[in-house]
C-alpha cells in the first residue's frame, strides 16, 4: 500500500469497457423510450420512464468516472485503527440500510424494497450488491487458503448470511444475486471445489422445500413455466414470447412494438428483452447479447491483468453479477426458466441499479488503471 500512487498507471485505463458501458446504457435508454411510450403517455408524460432513467445514469457516469480515477486498493487502507477500513463500512451501511427498509421502507406490488429519502428514492439491495462484492473481494485477499476447506466457506457464508436474509424477507429475486455473487466469489478464489458440489445439491434441496412449502405464488411460478400454453396466469411470459415470435430476423422496427400496447405489463422493466426481440428481431437481440459478451471479456482481461487478488475478485465480483442478471433475464422471458424478477442491467428501467452498476464498473477500471 505504501507504493500504490507509484504503481498506479492510468495508460492502462480501458476504454473499450468504458465506450461499451456507457454504449449499452445508451441503447438501454432509448429501448426504456420506446418500450414505455404507451404508459407513459398514459401517465401524462412520455419522459415519464426516460427522465429517472437519465438522471440515474448521469449521477453513475460522474461516480463511475471519479471512483475510476481512485486508486482500489485504497478501500482497505486501514481508516479507524488497523481493522476498519472503507469495506467495512459500506457493509455495515447495507445491513443498516437493508433493516431500515423493513420498518420505514415504501411498499410497491406489495414488497417493501425501497428508501425514501425525500429527495432520492433508492433500494438498498442494490447497495447491498456492491458491497457484498467489496467484502467478498476483501476476504478472499486476506484469506485465500481458507477457502480450500470448507470451514473457510462457510465463516464467509455467516458474515454475508444477515445480509442475504435481510434481502431475502422481501426481495427473493436479489437475494439470489448477492447469494450468487458470494458463492461465485469462493468459487473461483477456491483451489478445492468439491465441496461446492456438495453445497449446491443442499442448495437445490432447500430451495424446492422454500418453494414448494413456501408462499403459493412462487410455485404458482412453476406451474406456469411448465404449462405457460394453458395456465391462465401465465398472461406476461406468454405476450413475451408472442413479442419474440413476431419479432422475425430484423424485428418491426425501433418503436413499433404491439406487445408494449398494454399486452406486456411494465414492458420498460424486467422483460424489455422481448420487446427488443420484437422491434429489432433476432439480429438486435444477437447484437445486444453479444455487446455483453465483449463487456465480459473485457472484464475477463483486467481480472487476469490486475496486479493483486483484490483487484482480480473485485472484476470477479462484478463479471458474475452481470452474467447472473443476463442470463437469468434472457431465459426468464424466453421461457426457459420459472419467472423471477430479474432486470437485464444497464437496459431494464430502474435508476439505483443504473447508477449502482456503473460504480461497479468504475472499480473494474480503476483496477485497469492500475494493472501490469
Amino acid at each position: 500500500l505504501r507504493n500504490m500512487s507509484k504503481s498506479y498507471k492510468i495508460r492502462n485505463y480501458d476504454y473499450v469497457l468504458l465506450f461499451m458501458t456507457i454504449g449499452i446504457a445508451v441503447f438501454g435508454v432509448f429501448m426504456i423510450y420506446s418500450a414505455g411510450y404507451y404508459t407513459a403517455v398514459l401517465t401524462g408524460s412520455q419522459w415519464r420512464y426516460v427522465t429517472p432513467q437519465v438522471l440515474g445514469l448521469g449521477i453513475g457516469v460522474v461516480g463511475m468516472i471519479l471512483v475510476s480515477g481512485i486508486d482500489y486498493r485504497l478501500f482497505i487502507k486501514p481508516i479507524f485503527g488497523k481493522k476498519i477500513n472503507f469495506v467495512y463500512l459500506v457493509y455495515l451501511a447495507a445491513i443498516i440500510m437493508q433493516v431500515a427498509v423493513l420498518f420505514v421502507g415504501v411498499e410497491k406490488n406489495g414488497a417493501k424494497r425501497w428508501l425514501n429519502l425525500g429527495f432520492v428514492q433508492f433500494q438498498p439491495s442494490e447497495i447491498s450488491k456492491i458491497a457484498a462484492i467489496l467484502f467478498v473481494a476483501y476476504a478472499i485477499y486476506r484469506s485465500r487458503q481458507s477457502l480450500d476447506h470448507f470451514a473457510g466457506f462457510l465463516r464467509v457464508m455467516l458474515f454475508m448470511g444477515p445480509s442475504i436474509v435481510l434481502i431475502l424477507v422481501e426481495n427473493m429475486s436479489s437475494a439470489i444475486i448477492v447469494s450468487g455473487i458470494v458463492v461465485g466469489m469462493c468459487f473461483v478464489g477456491s483451489r478445492k471445489k468439491l465441496y461446492f458440489a456438495v453445497c449446491l445439491v443442499l442448495l437445490i434441496c432447500g430451495g424446492a422445500c422454500y418453494i414448494f412449502l413456501g408462499e403459493g405464488f412462487r410455485a404458482e411460478r412453476i406451474d406456469i413455466w411448465l404449462h405457460v400454453e394453458t395456465n391462465e396466469n401465465a398472461h406476461q411470459i406468454k405476450q413475451g414470447l408472442y413479442a419474440i415470435a413476431t419479432g422475425g430476423v430484423f424485428g418491426k422496427g425501433l418503436g413499433n412494438s404491439m406487445q408494449k400496447l398494454g399486452y406486456i405489463p411494465e414492458a420498460y422493466n424486467d422483460m424489455i428483452f422481448a420487446v427488443v426481440c420484437e422491434e429489432l428481431g433476432i439480429v438486435g437481440a444477437a447484437g445486444l447479447i453479444i455487446a455483453f459478451l465483449v463487456m465480459f471479456w473485457r472484464i475477463t482481461w483486467i481480472a487476469i491483468k490486475a496486479t493483486d487478488l483484490f483487484g482480480t475478485m473485485i472484476c470477479v465480483g462484478v463479471l458474475i453479477q452481470l452474467a447472473i442478471q443476463v442470463v437469468i433475464n434472457v431465459a426468464v422471458v424466453t421461457n426457459s426458466i420459472p419467472s423471477t424478477g430479474i432486470p437485464l442491467p444497464l437496459i431494464s428501467y430502474g435508476g439505483t441499479s443504473a447508477t449502482i452498476m456503473m460504480a461497479e464498473m468504475g472499480l473494474v477500471l480503476s483496477v485497469s488503471a492500475g494493472s501490469k
